[in-house]
């Protein structure tokens, strides 16, 4: 078949060109062809079907997403924003941080170990490209019924493909979350968070600037795996009926990605780059398109230098192709044997493939045929803009009409019934079955890791500098109120921060939805947009980057709006943190916070077949204060424990802090069931040995404060119940063992 050129392409207006099975809409073919003043050569129809797509566009959630900017928190930490690979903000002492979170649904539901694992090695990559050596991971996860076939299918593999994949790099998983729902029943959520560090001089950005310079491709061949993957595949529904869309998934080599990792890192410290992007979702066409996008000029590349696994792809496939551990820099000739020397040293593939140009277009050739030239912002930057029907769906108010119907626990045995009920639910479970699976210890800086309330890592190992992470979502109370949900979110991962006694600095997010064309999909989304961005503007915390994940929908069934907030907070001395739990007897417990009649959205009312009323309202400014009272205490070293309350409220708290080092705790309540099974937020336990200097600080802050109970013995006496920990232990760690083999 002759190739399409820009000629040919010029000459021929009238030849049908397969737009709609690349997943371009008619109109968006019209716009193209209107761009280009002709129709589009092959090649560049494969490279604005991926680029154009929703997952590399942004086409549907651009115009709510806005408000990031709009309300943006103006902050000297902030060194790079939105826009960029990845956020930086600056942790002090001469160091930034790098953090980010994304998305691999699509993949993992269709090859769960690759669709994972690439999802990994992908945000390791949007790190690196900063300049920063990535320190760590963490993996939101949700699934589908804990029980299912499906949930039996993917979960292994996920779970195998993220620790394979970060354990071969040598990154310590520092955290996450593994949820069951029925509404992610064929659309699991697998979110992947990288952190990186570097010095502040050492910040990278995607850009061509320079006429002259040379485009340089570096890293692993190109091969025909995961063409039009991520970016076709997370931009369709699957159906549920009928053969889904499915392209092939990437597939990972971390060894390959751990030499690249270390071969950039040296050519960073010897100042051969002028920018640098990785090839994840759209390859070439994203790295190439965003370079000449983000530089001065314009960008020829030799398509026919491109290094290949299999010498039969066709042009628009090696620029469609998702392959994995790739990197393309801009480079400065005088540097480019220097750079070529350390590749080699590192026995990374490398081939310059093309130079920056002083002109506006983004020129690719083919053995001397010219196959694609466009202004390479119209590929990058400005693809179609979507301002979706939204209205809000007809279950809100039905929902939130409704009573939750579920007895609370009261006599001696319904306490005990209802705390191991808890304690065993897939949802609150010991997750050690999943997390044995990865390295938590690597590099020999983790604080602290699941089941903390946060992952700590320390980044500087004089001064004992660190940062921690959160991420958390409640779906929940996100399909009950989505703009309530999302700044309960940010809430919960702030204080899941504080509670180990870092000061929040900054937010990612990966925001998981069905799809964009359902008008109701997009009001949860706009909603959830809406309070996050106002959440994160009343509680300072600038929004960095973040990962738009829809179409995670089967049929008419789209997941609960899932908005999952990563929080990112600093630590002066790791050695001061907060621990989670207690380890000796005769201290005093005690709740910070009010506890309120909140069983809407519960795990309990989960447990028991409801998911209606109201979702709690987020209190930031008191949020805001319990905060600064956790890391004043932590400081004042008032705190022996701290440990927040979520899912499964006071009961699971109390669970995870006795099982913690096997020591036990007497507990008197009040009210005794809501105390337990109540999710109100905005509430920790701590441990205390000074119970005068804890009143101090509650005072000072205006929180309120109770006490619970005192620690020892060897169980966990509520009232009148009392539960030995070996019965507490046995129906906390047997679930997933029993569940997943």
């Amino acid at each position: 078949m002759a190739l399409d050129t820009v000629a040919v392409a010029t000459a021929s207006p009238e030849s049908t060109q397969p737009f709609a099975e690349l997943g371009l809409k008619a109109d968006e073919y019209a716009r193209i062809k209107e761009i280009l003043g002709r129709r589009p050569t092959s090649s560049e129809l494969a490279m604005y079907s991926v680029m154009w797509s929703e997952h590399c566009s942004y086409k549907s959630s651009k115009v709510h997403l806005k408000q990031f900017g709009d309300k943006a928190v103006k902050t000297d930490a902030l060194l790079v924003g939105i826009g960029e690979n990845a956020g930086v903000v600056d942790v002090g002492q001469g160091y930034a941080v790098t953090f980010k979170i994304e998305s691999h649904n699509h993949p993992s539901f269709v090859e769960p170990y690759q669709g994972a694992a690439t999802g990994v090695g992908g945000i390791v990559r949007d790190i690196l490209t900063m300049g920063a050596r990535p320190i760590a991971v963490m993996d939101p996860l949700r699934f589908g019924p804990a029980d299912a076939s499906d949930t039996r299918r993917v979960l292994p593999g996920i779970i195998a493909g993220v620790g394979g994949y970060g354990n071969c790099l040598g990154l310590p998983n520092i955290g996450g979350e593994v949820v069951f729902d029925e509404t992610y029943l064929g659309n699991p959520l697998v979110n992947a968070l990288c952190i990186g560090v570097m010095k502040h001089s050492d910040i990278k950005l995607a850009k061509a600037a320079g006429a002259g310079n040379l485009v340089v491709l570096y890293g692993a061949k190109t091969g025909g795996d995961g063409i039009g993957g991520v970016s076709v595949l997370a931009s369709e529904t699957f159906e549920s009926t009928g053969p889904a869309k499915r392209p092939a998934v990437q597939v990972g080599d971390p060894f390959v990605e751990k030499v690249l990792i270390e071969c950039s890192l040296e050519i960073f410290a010897a100042d051969l780059v002028v920018g640098i992007q990785d090839l994840g979702g759209a390859g070439l066409s994203c790295a190439t398109s965003e370079l000449a996008s983000g530089g001065s000029g314009g960008m020829r590349v030799e398509l026919d230098r491109v290094p290949l696994r299999d010498a039969s792809l066709s042009p628009e496939e090696i620029l469609m192709s998702e392959s994995q551990e790739r990197m393309c820099a801009i480079v400065e000739p005088k540097n480019i044997d220097k750079f070529l020397e350390i590749c080699k040293k590192w026995d990374v593939t490398v081939t310059v493939i093309g130079e920056v140009t002083d002109g506006d277009r983004l020129e690719i050739t083919w053995h001397g045929e010219l196959i694609v030239d466009v202004p390479p912002r119209t590929v990058a930057h400005e693809g179609p803009v979507y301002n979706r029907p939204l209205a809000k769906p007809e279950y809100v108010d039905r929902v939130n009409a409704e009573v939750i119907d579920v007895a609370l626990p009261s006599t001696a045995a319904e306490i005990k019934a209802a705390v191991l009920k808890l304690a065993g639910a897939p949802n609150l479970a010991d997750k050690s079955w999943v997390t044995a699976q990865y390295d938590r210890y690597v590099q020999g800086n983790t604080i602290q890791s699941q089941p903390d309330d946060s992952g700590m890592v320390r980044i500087d190992e004089k001064t004992h500098l660190g940062v921690a992470v959160a991420t958390d979502a409640n779906a929940n109370w996100s399909y009950l109120n989505p703009y309530e949900g999302a700044k309960l979110a940010l809430a919960e991962a702030a204080r899941n921060i504080a509670t180990a006694g870092a000061k929040p600095l900054a937010v990612t997010n990966c925001l998981n939805f069905g799809s964009p064309e359902d008008p109701g999909v997009m009001w949860q989304f706009a909603e959830s947009v809406r309070g996050l961005a106002d959440g994160c503007l009343e509680m300072g915390l600038p929004v960095t980057g973040g990962n738009v994940s829809f179409y995670n929908q089967t049929g008419a069934v789209a997941i609960l709006p899932t908005p999952v907030i990563g929080v990112l907070g600093v630590i002066d001395d790791v050695r001061t943190r907060t621990p989670m739990s207690f380890d000796k007897a005769g201290l005093e417990l005690y709740l910070l916070g009010d506890t309120e009649n909140d069983i809407a959205g519960s795990e309990w009312a989960y447990l028991h077949g409801q998911r209606g009323g109201k979702a709690p309202i987020a209190d930031l400014q008191r949020e805001m204060r319990l905060i600064d009272l956790l890391v004043a205490g932590r400081i004042d070293k008032v705190f022996v424990a701290a440990h927040d309350l979520s899912q499964g409220g006071l009961s699971a708290t109390l669970t995870e802090m006795v099982m913690r080092h096997n020591v036990g705790a007497t507990i008197n309540l009040e009210n005794v069931g809501q105390m337990l099974i109540s999710e109100t937020p905005g509430r920790v336990v701590v441990a205390v040995e000074n119970a005068k200097a804890l009143g101090a600080l509650a005072a000072k802050f205006k929180i309120s404060l109770t006490k619970i109970g005192v620690t020892g013995g060897d169980a966990l006496q509520i009232n009148d119940a009392s539960i030995p920990l070996t019965e507490l232990r046995k129906a906390h760690t047997e679930t997933f063992p029993k569940l997943f083999g």
